[in-house]
């Protein structure tokens, strides 16, 4: 752990919306609390990161492979038909990047997910099951 992480804390609006899922080399990975889109949010653990250019190159690449590993967890634990990877910023600039498995129909399909209705929370242990198998799934990744 460096001191840069000793500092980091997700933004309140993210901690509320979701739940810790693990921690990568880079990033804190979180599962969004809506079972309508299993989505993960990766969360760089340095503190005062906005932008992706405020990533030194080395962890920007490291950043893209956290999400390919995420998006890889995500495919084989969901059904789905497309990863949609983002970062957006606009509500909480704190820097992070969404990863979200899509299926044809889903409530916003082929839209964006974001302002497409209230998050639907899992039900009781439902959450825990999917981190359960995506933590199986990342713990797994080289």
């Amino acid at each position: 752990m460096t001191a840069a992480d000793s500092v980091f804390a997700p933004d309140p609006r993210i901690a509320a919306d979701s739940a810790f899922l693990i921690d990568l080399a880079l990033c804190q990975a979180r599962v969004m609390d809506d079972v309508r889109f299993p989505w993960l949010v990766l969360l760089p653990r340095r503190a005062g990161l906005v932008e992706l250019t405020d990533l030194s190159g080395p962890e920007r690449a490291a950043l893209m492979e956290e999400a390919t590993l995420c998006s890889q967890a995500l495919n084989a634990s969901v059904p789905c038909d497309k990863i949609n990877i983002g970062a957006l910023g606009n509500v909480v600039p704190q820097l992070h990047l969404h990863v979200v498995a899509r299926t044809r129909g889903d409530a916003a399909w082929p839209g964006p997910v974001w302002g497409s209705g209230p998050a639907i929370p899992y039900a009781p242990g439902a959450l825990a099951t999917l981190t359960e198998k995506l933590v199986e799934q990342l713990g797994a990744a080289p």
